[in-house]
């Protein structure tokens, strides 16, 4: 006996969701279909932790300093500046 196959329709997401997902699909040369079946069946398959693990790598690429930006320094710095 094979696996059953199964439809998932998604109703109202936005559209800026949607374009940013094509663009994701794109960037990793996938069909959006393709694409989210991979995200879903990995989210399945990993829970939480692939996401943790994503924000772990996409945290890694974020220059240092933009980590620890002194927001209220720069503000101050800007008004000085007028």
């Amino acid at each position: 006996m094979g696996a059953a196959i199964a439809q998932v329709l998604i109703r109202q997401l936005d559209d800026q969701v949607v374009e940013a997902l094509k663009a994701r699909a794109r960037v990793q040369g996938l069909s959006l279909e393709q694409s989210l079946r991979d995200l879903l069946t990995d989210a399945a398959r990993h829970g939480t932790s692939g996401l943790r693990d994503e924000l772990a790598r996409l945290r890694a690429t974020t220059p240092a300093a933009g980590r620890h930006l002194d927001v209220a320094a720069l503000i101050r710095e800007d008004r000085d500046g007028r």
